[in-house]
């Protein structure tokens, strides 16, 4: 079950969260073995953002995945969701950040997988 917060300094409506949260379980799928269906989306908006001491609009998006994915997947899956945000936020790239954590276990259903 991949796990994404978005981090933001916009405070956003619930129509921007939800074509955010659409266009995050599409993307997803970049990834293999990754769907909508299994995603978790925790948004946290309205934060307040420094980057080099300055205030910026800007967002932190982590990204937690059981098992390890392959790079080229993991980067195109970053830079779609950066024009995403670019698109829909209006964000600059530069006041963005990706985390991508991979873990090899994940409790979910009740138990541990590993």
């Amino acid at each position: 079950m991949p796990y994404l917060a978005i981090n933001t300094s916009q405070k956003l409506s619930d129509s921007q969260k939800e074509k955010i949260k659409a266009e995050l379980g599409r993307l997803i799928s970049i990834i293999p073995t990754k769907a909508e269906s299994g995603t978790l989306i925790d948004f946290s908006d309205g934060r307040t953002m420094y980057k080099a001491g300055a205030k910026i609009d800007g967002a932190f998006i982590d990204l937690r995945l059981f098992r390890k994915s392959e790079f080229d997947d993991k980067k195109k899956f970053t830079e779609e969701v950066f024009s995403m945000l670019t698109r829909e936020l209006g964000l600059k790239s530069e006041h963005m950040s990706l985390n991508i954590t991979e873990m090899e276990n994940w409790g979910g259903g009740g138990t541990l997988k590993a």
